[in-house]
């Protein structure tokens, strides 16, 4: 009877401990967005996103250098053709990013945007 009793204790607190570590609706894999630079402007795959961990793919399809920054965040400055190294951030439900380049210039040329989490 202990034995049960001790078993019942044991799994009682192992799902309580799920539920603190996994909250519920979390998501443990982040979501990819694909971003394309030209002169001078950024293509995005997609302009919302799940809060949390998302990652942004980046490729200069223009013919000067380019790099992408967001919530803190930039990618190496990116030559002509290139891409960039997967860049990760975690975003907050609710919230709006702006994103820009920040090559000289090239955000008021309109090199920006905006990004919201839902």
């Amino acid at each position: 009877m202990k034995r049960i009793l001790s078993l019942l204790v044991l799994c009682a607190a192992a799902g309580t401990l799920l539920f603190v570590v996994i909250p519920a609706g979390a998501s443990t894999t982040a979501t990819t967005v694909k971003v394309t630079a030209k002169e001078y402007k950024f293509v995005l795959s997609r302009k919302t996103a799940p809060h949390g961990k998302v990652t942004f793919k980046v490729t200069n399809k223009g013919k000067f250098k380019h790099d992408f920054k967001i919530a803190g965040k930039k990618t190496v400055m990116l030559k002509p053709g290139k891409t960039a190294a997967p860049l990760t951030v975690t975003l907050v439900k609710g919230k709006t990013y702006t994103y820009i380049c920040t090559v000289p210039g090239h955000a008021q040329l309109g090199m920006k945007g905006k990004f919201k989490a839902t």
